[in-house]
């Protein structure tokens, strides 16, 4: 088994994804009005990725799983998914605006958790082959993806909390969170 995928699927445990990707957007908005616009460019370690740049990673990792889902689901057998190096995407995150960033994945993990919801248990045993994890099923994809909200939502909650990162903030961002409609 792919070590990467054994930690994320790991994180998620036995819990519900569709429960820990629905609530995501809300647990983000939250820090990053904890985190605030001062606290964007604190990083819990020298190397790590700051949190301007774990809140456009998220973005960017929802774009391109959702894609693979989609690809994998509608695709006949064989199905090759296509690798992205996430330290390349993230060369430009440093400059990109984070609350820019969490509207967009607020608005994209809607919009998946729609179309992940619509798809047949057939299709969600499809399998599509990763280059450098070998076979994935699209239900192996979404239980993956809210194990990776989980690696990176505990990130930014320590950098929250680290002392330098300023109080609470008044929030700007207001999204409505219903899934379910």
């Amino acid at each position: 088994m792919n070590e990467y995928r054994e930690r994320l699927l790991g994180l998620l445990e036995k819990d519900d994804p569709f429960v820990v990707l629905a609530d995501t957007p809300r647990l983000v908005v939250d820090l990053m009005g904890r985190i605030g616009e001062e606290g964007l460019s604190k990083q819990l370690e020298p190397g790590k990725w700051t949190a301007r740049e774990i809140f456009a990673h998220l973005t960017d990792v929802e774009q391109g799983t959702g894609f693979r889902i989609r690809q994998i689901a509608m695709s006949p057998p064989g199905h090759v998914i296509q690798p992205f190096d996430q330290d390349l995407w993230a060369k430009p995150y440093h400059s990109l605006p984070a609350r820019a960033a969490v509207r967009a994945f607020a608005s994209l993990r809607s919009w998946n958790l729609f179309y992940y919801r619509s798809i047949s248990a057939e299709d969600r045993a499809k399998v599509g082959m990763h280059p450098e994890r070998g076979e994935e099923s699209v239900d192996v994809l979404i239980r993956m993806q809210a194990g990776h909200d989980r690696n990176h939502l505990a990130q930014l909650e320590a950098i929250a909390a680290l002392p330098e990162a300023p109080g609470p903030v008044e929030q700007e961002m207001r999204f409505d969170f219903n899934v379910e409609e």
